[in-house]
């Protein structure tokens, strides 16, 4: 059954994808909507309404968040069946409907800066088909990854995560995939909770949706997430899982300190959490040890190539806690084997010729040069950023309030994250935007996208509340 449901956003105060968001609550909860309703399309529902397409995209995606909407590739979207559980509860609808305008700059994820990788990656291949056997004929074990997980201990040079071997790691198909393995290594029991930074990388919340165990917010201050905060969350209800980004914190790029992280640790040991240390954008040079130094007996070490070589690849690692190696890898061979063994010699060869490194540093100095172009264009203005990481976080002046800025950029041509997609539907995001610096953009047009963007930052609307 579809419908041509159009709601009056004028009944709801606030930004108008919240007002979407509430109208469909509403609608649902009264009948108007029943389950298996198709609801219209996005670009369908915002002509209706007048609203931009990424208006109703947000709000659908909100609103599968919370569960009130299912959507499906190639079919549609749907209002969900509450008494259903079979498999996830969050799509990956936001991504799907993400529009497609030549006159659009998508500043919204982080894109790799083409250096060549795709001659080298393809060089990388002929080579291990040049070099194939009889092992190509069978099933890939966690045994034949051993000379894989050596080089990826000497890929990680000085960096200090304590005591590491190749018996420490497991690998993955992507970062994504490792937050998945050691969710499946570590949750127990039915509705699990797993805790996070109040403001995160949304894959934590889908992972966990995936998982079916709930999720919730820890406080942040300027360093981080606040220890006094993380202990009183444990104190209410008993979690397994802590998640955290301590180098270049998504979306904030915040670098926690030692010290915090040392009294994370030890909360962390006080209430048995399991801690996963997501270091996929991880800066280079940063002679900050990481949290496995700190608690080697708990934290999972997660990192990949999507961020510094390439995500076609599809390869991530653990390094799991101190005698856990085994554990990680028992749980991806329950899950797919091992990774594709002509995929798994290609990286193998990539990593031990030095070209996965130098497109590591060729990616970093694009990447820094496009952060210069953004220090500049802000200047005078409250952003953060930090060398090697592909975004900035612009807290928005007094006047501005993220979704009204984010409309306002899509009005000058540029789509940015504002900080509610970044923070759980309950939580409490700053009036903030991440502004990714696109690698695959040209350096002159990005500078002339954002210039637009600081140029309107100091004409704030007449109509929003400071």
């Amino acid at each position: 059954m579809d419908t041509n449901w159009t709601p009056d956003l004028s009944r709801h105060e606030g930004p108008k994808y919240l007002a979407l968001v509430r109208a469909l609550r509403e609608g649902i909860r009264q009948g108007e909507l029943p389950p298996g309703t198709q609801v219209p399309t996005v670009r369908d529902l915002a002509w209706r309404i007048k609203v931009t397409p990424g208006t109703v995209a947000r709000a659908y995606h909100i609103a599968t968040q919370e569960g009130l909407l299912d959507a499906t590739v190639g079919r549609g979207t749907f209002v969900a069946d509450t008494g259903r559980r079979f498999g996830p509860s969050q799509s990956l609808f936001i991504e799907r409907v993400a529009i497609r305008d030549a006159n659009m700059m998508d500043l919204r994820s982080p894109r790799l800066p083409d250096v060549g990788q795709v001659e080298r990656i393809a060089e990388a291949l002929r080579q291990a088909a040049d070099s194939a056997g009889p092992e190509w004929m069978g099933y890939p074990s966690q045994h034949d990854e051993f000379a894989l997980r050596a080089a990826l201990c000497d890929w990680i040079g000085e960096r200090d995560l304590g005591p590491v071997s190749p018996d420490d790691l497991a690998l993955t198909h992507g970062g994504q995939s490792a937050i998945n393995l050691v969710f499946q290594c570590c949750l127990r029991g039915d509705r699990p909770l797993i805790l996070i930074e109040e403001l995160a990388y949304p894959g934590f919340r889908h992972a966990a949706r995936l998982n079916r165990a709930d999720i919730a917010g820890i406080e942040m201050d300027d360093h981080g997430l606040r220890p006094d905060a993380l202990d009183a969350a444990c104190r209410k209800s008993p979690a397994q899982i802590l998640c955290l980004t301590c180098e270049g914190q998504n979306p904030t790029t915040l670098r926690m300190p030692a010290e915090r992280r040392a009294e994370i640790a030890e909360v962390a040991r006080r209430h048995d959490l399991q801690i996963i240390d997501d270091e996929c954008y991880g800066p280079e040079g940063d002679a900050t040890p990481g949290m496995r130094a700190f608690a080697p007996e708990r934290t999972w070490h997660v990192g990949s190539l999507s961020k510094t070589v390439s995500p076609a690849l599809r390869f991530g690692y653990v390094f799991c806690p101190r005698g856990m190696g085994e554990a990680g890898r028992m749980t991806a061979q329950h899950g797919f084997f091992a990774l594709a063994k002509p995929m798994s010699d290609a990286i193998l060869n990539l990593l031990q010729s030095g070209a996965a490194a130098q497109i590591r540093a060729d990616v970093r100095a694009e990447t820094n040069l496009r952060l210069s172009i953004a220090t500049r264009a802000f200047d005078g203005f409250d952003l953060h950023w930090r060398a090697d990481l592909p975004y900035v976080w612009l807290r928005l002046p007094n006047g501005w309030r993220a979704s009204t800025f984010a409309r306002m950029a899509e009005g000058q041509g540029v789509l940015v994250r504002s900080a509610d997609e970044f923070a759980l539907f309950n939580g409490r995001p700053p009036h903030a935007v991440r502004i990714a610096l696109a690698g695959d953009t040209d350096p002159d047009l990005l500078a002339r996208a954002l210039d637009r963007l600081s140029t309107a930052l100091r004409h704030p609307p007449e109509d929003v509340a400071v």
